[in-house]
């Protein structure tokens, strides 16, 4: 038996992937949406997770570190542009992250798999400073960038270590 639970958040942010070419060489922005999937095999005290302090840990996250800001590899020219105007920025690949770029520090570009496994090892760190059911994991996380593009990223397959949330 697996009980599951799910939360929801929206974010504004922009992208941009030069690598891949074509539209996504420009800046540019989505209305993202995140799911985020917890699982357990038993209930403590009938749940899996306390959602009030789960929604306040991931919501919160997002807004401070992603919402209305730009998510750019630490390699784009625009970086420094936009830190001199003292804009919102996540930097993915940093060489010297800030303790919330952490969770990107492996990965190069802001790609909706990034994105995915970057919100997904945040809210394993959030799971941790929650109550919730022994043995509760994220079972995936999905996120959409556009309302027919998404990618989802399943915790077990990636080589991190979730207990420290890199």
């Amino acid at each position: 038996m697996k009980h599951e639970i799910g939360i929801r958040h929206n974010f504004e942010t922009a992208h941009r992937i030069p690598v891949l070419g074509g539209k996504c060489v420009n800046l540019h922005g989505h209305s993202w949406q995140c799911e985020v999937v917890f699982s357990a095999p038993a209930l403590q005290d009938g749940v899996v997770i306390d959602f009030s302090g789960l929604k306040s840990e991931v919501r919160g996250w997002i807004d401070r570190c992603l919402d209305h800001g730009a998510m750019l590899s630490a390699d784009d020219p625009l970086v420094p542009v936009l830190q001199a105007e003292g804009s919102r920025l996540f930097r993915f690949g940093a060489t010297d992250p800030a303790p919330y770029e952490l969770f990107a520090k492996d990965l190069s570009w802001p790609t909706v798999e990034s994105v995915a496994m970057v919100i997904g090892r945040m809210a394993n760190q959030a799971l941790q400073a929650v109550p919730h059911a022994p043995d509760t994991v994220i079972d995936h996380v999905e996120v959409r960038e556009t309302s027919v593009n998404h990618a989802r990223w399943n915790s077990s397959l990636d080589g991190h270590d979730e207990r420290l949330g890199i």
